[in-house]
């Protein structure tokens, strides 16, 4: 019996096969171990991510959109207004050119901690339940891990150990992430609970606080420090999350003094 196909797999997943087809779906599966296994971590990926981020389409949206929203647009005016502002616009541009730089410091570094917190979150839904492959480079491989990253991401990087909070290395892996590679590290305690902690460039952005988001069921304490921007993710309450986030925000920030710390 012929394995299905990763359309019909997905398809099955999404629940968009008649009853009869997925029954026959799941049949050929059963002859099929691997197959069936890569359904199951699927099927794990879509939960983890349905509880991350089903909750964001219970939020209000914000009355000033409402209103935005519900204005009639007053279109015998809209030529003569939009014409006036091309020329506004052009006399004042040309006037206070020099002053402002074309794009803010403060914006981007909002927006680069927008990107770091959000694209950790979706690497923490993505690869936590993994069970086969939640990590391409096991903890056992920790020196050759480390370098390796350190070469793609073009600085030193350096590996926090969360033992003290009871959380063992499972290992790491690199993630695409705009311009630039990211990495991220898979921490387990004796619960099987994982955190991930998310590594990309700083972009240039400056040196920032430790800050907490809350993004969905997922706990995230972020920040950054020199080259890279770091987050710890895990799906927890903050306080359970914040132990281990200050060893690796303190161990982060003087890594010289733990990167020969037995594991």
């Amino acid at each position: 019996m012929k394995p299905p196909l990763d359309s019909e797999l997905h398809a099955l997943i999404d629940r968009r096969l008649s009853p009869q087809q997925a029954a026959e779906t799941e049949q050929r599966l059963a002859h099929h171990p691997e197959e069936a296994a890569r359904v199951r971590d699927w099927r794990r990926q879509k939960e983890a991510l349905h509880a991350a981020f089903d909750g964001w389409l219970e939020t209000p949206v914000p009355a000033h959109l409402q209103r935005a929203a519900r204005r009639t647009p007053q279109w015998r005016y809209g030529m003569a207004a939009a014409l006036a502002g091309l020329v506004l616009g052009g006399v004042v541009g040309y006037s206070v050119r020099g002053l402002w730089p074309v794009s803010s410091p403060l914006l981007a570094e909002r927006n680069y901690a927008t990107k770091l917190r959000t694209q950790a979150t979706l690497a923490h839904v993505t690869y936590s339940p993994e069970v086969r492959h939640p990590v391409e480079v096991a903890a056992s491989q920790e020196a050759h891990l480390v370098q390796w990253l350190s070469k793609r991401l073009g600085h030193a990087v350096a590996i926090p150990h969360l033992q003290a909070q009871g959380f063992e290395l499972v290992g790491g892996r690199l993630l695409p992430a705009g311009p630039a590679p990211a990495a991220q590290f898979m921490y387990q305690d004796a619960r099987q609970q994982r955190l991930t902690l998310y590594v990309r460039p700083s972009e240039g952005n400056r040196e920032t606080a430790f800050r907490f988001a809350r993004e969905g069921a997922v706990s995230v304490f972020y920040w950054v420090d020199g080259p890279f921007g770091y987050a710890l993710s895990g799906s927890m309450p903050r306080e359970e999350l914040l132990a281990a986030a200050e060893a690796a925000y303190h161990q982060l920030a003087r890594p010289e003094q733990h990167q020969a710390q037995p594991r």
